[in-house]
């Protein structure tokens, strides 16, 4: 199976599949389609200094320039914007742009809310897991969360993985009122979470740079939430405030630019992931949401 093939998604609101709209495709199908794409992936690419020099391009006003083509090109809501568009200094400066109050409605009472825009995956069992992008592959908990005692106290509960893309808005967000603890840092170098990278090597998830945070909650148990860096994000910033009580829904950081994701996992038996999610996954087609809406409910 191509890992190059074209990426199809299932969206929640036009309930069709659809072709993903890749930045910068011809280069992410040289990198992951051809020997000397993936020699570069190993010299350069994936190293912290590329993403560095990537974000320092981004946060150039020249660099803004390229705004109105972009927003044009993707189909990008200004209206939902805080700021106009022609207030953002750099490119970076709109990458990491907030939204009006109201542009990502929450579901409603005790659902829990996905944590960002973008492409998602669920299992109701992460240990099940056996057709992460491609047949065959599934999560290595222990590496990914960086400890085999939480990979064993969480091997059988739900898992939602949240994939971003550079179009999309990239501040991501609790699904759950709750305390959340600091973030734990997890070195580990930068290259892509596209599919085209991860139907090669799912393990991209669990040696990149990414960031723990454990966050409390009443009616769910703890939620582990790991943010994950890509190629052309030097930087996981968390704006939440370690031991202060959130809001679901609340701001919990953001990515400079570049693709990202966000990883969630439950305590077995405590949440009901949204039919539509586990219908999709088991399909093998990702589902297109924004942040806020349903991820599931609690159990019982």
């Amino acid at each position: 199976m191509s890992s190059t093939r074209p990426i199809i998604f299932y969206n929640r609101y036009t309930r069709q599949l659809e072709q993903e709209r890749i930045l910068g495709e011809r280069s992410m199908r040289w990198v992951y389609g051809t020997g000397l794409g993936q020699l570069s992936l190993h010299l350069l690419i994936k190293r912290a200094f590329f993403s560095r020099l990537i974000g320092a391009l981004k946060s150039t006003r020249r660099s803004a320039r390229a705004l109105p083509d972009f927003v044009r090109d993707y189909g990008i809501n200004t209206d939902e914007m805080e700021r106009p568009l022609e207030s953002f200094a750099s490119f970076n400066d709109f990458f990491v742009r907030r939204l009006k109050p109201g542009a990502r409605p929450l579901c409603p009472g005790s659902a829990l809310a996905l944590p960002a825009d973008g492409r998602h995956s669920a299992w109701a069992d992460a240990s099940a897991t056996d057709h992460v992008f491609v047949k065959g592959q599934r999560f290595d908990l222990p590496a990914l969360l960086g400890s085999p005692a939480l990979a064993e106290r969480y091997a059988h509960g739900a898992l939602l993985l949240s994939r971003l893309c550079p179009v999309d808005y990239h501040r991501f967000h609790f699904p759950a009122a709750g305390t959340p603890e600091s973030a734990r840092r997890i070195p580990g170098p930068l290259a892509s979470v596209s599919p085209y990278s991860l139907r090669r090597r799912l393990s991209w998830l669990w040696t990149n740079k990414r960031e723990l945070t454990c966050l409390h909650t009443t009616e769910v148990g703890d939620i582990l939430i790991l943010a994950i860096g890509a190629t052309g994000v030097g930087a996981i910033h968390q704006t939440y405030t370690p031991g202060r009580r959130i809001h679901k829904g609340d701001e919990q950081g953001y990515f400079s630019f570049g693709g990202s994701t966000i990883i969630c996992l439950f305590e077995p038996g405590r949440v009901r992931l949204a039919p539509d999610l586990l219908e999709q996954t088991a399909r093998g087609y990702e589902l297109y949401a924004r942040q806020g809406d349903l991820l599931g409910h609690p159990a019982g």
